[in-house]
């Protein structure tokens, strides 16, 4: 009996790359197997031609467009690569098609091999630069309304240029420059796990507080011994046995004295009843 799906195998990546250099010719720049993947670099300008092949030749079939991902090395004259990444339903298989290019000259549009891509294609467009031509609709997909530059560039501060907060003057959600503390601009590449050998701002209040005996950051001349801060106490008036209002009785008349309630009747040390 034939499984429902195909399982998935490494070694059909040499006939692949086989396959699609027949099926794409000059379209195809080059063909490499990293990592166990396929990647498939083609021409910009032959982009739909090559997936389209890829869709439609049998023994490929790659139907699906799973993602379009975006990478950028700023030291390349083309420093953007646009990733397509591919799945063979009937083959149970994955490719990656390349392309390069830089924030002049657009992408070709694969809109009309698979319509999902258009909004793929704004994320890329949104988060990079890239343009792509034929895109119905290229607009910012991510980013707020007014935002400027394309935050995944290499070149993008991390901060961002503005900061978004809600104004209590103006009742109201404002944009502002980015202002951070110079305390926050010193980065350390430290293991989280060990720490950091200084204290963060805020992080003293998080502090227990220390035992007696504790080494103190104060200097010997300031510390005041505790003896010395000590206040006189004023011995009592009477005796431990002496009861409220400053009357002393002795504990002979204190067991000979008649209760005020004629109800109670005294029971010598073991309590009253009444």
């Amino acid at each position: 009996m034939r499984a429902p799906a195909p399982a998935f195998a490494a070694d059909r990546n040499g006939e692949t790359i086989e396959r699609a250099q027949a099926a794409l010719g000059g379209d195809l720049l080059e063909a490499r197997e990293r990592v166990g993947e396929v990647q498939l670099w083609v021409q910009r300008d032959r982009l739909v031609q090559a997936v389209t092949a890829l869709r439609d030749t049998p023994g490929l079939e790659y139907q699906q467009l799973m993602e379009i991902a975006g990478v950028d090395y700023p030291e390349r004259a083309e420093r953007f690569e646009v990733v397509y990444c591919l799945l063979s339903l009937t083959r149970n298989h994955r490719i990656h098609v390349h392309v390069t290019t830089d924030d002049v000259q657009p992408v070709p549009s694969v809109t009309s091999v698979w319509p999902v891509a258009g909004w793929l294609e704004r994320e890329v467009f949104d988060l990079y630069g890239v343009l792509f031509a034929g895109n119905p609709d290229l607009r910012r997909i991510l980013t707020d309304y007014g935002f400027t530059g394309h935050p995944l560039r290499k070149d993008f501060p991390m901060t961002g240029y503005v900061e978004l907060r809600y104004s209590e003057e103006e009742k109201r959600v404002v944009y502002q420059p980015v202002s951070l503390q110079q305390d926050f601009r010193n980065f350390d590449f430290m293991s989280p796990w060990e720490g950091a050998e200084y204290v963060l701002p805020g992080d003293e209040k998080a502090a227990l507080p220390q035992a007696k005996g504790a080494p103190t950051p104060l200097s010997a001349d300031t510390v005041q011994k505790a003896d010395a801060t000590k206040t006189p106490v004023a011995a009592p008036a009477g005796d431990s046995g002496s009861y409220a209002k400053g009357t002393n009785v002795s504990a002979d008349a204190r067991a000979n004295a008649k209760p005020a309630d004629p109800n109670v009747v005294p029971t010598q040390g073991k309590g009253q009843n009444q």
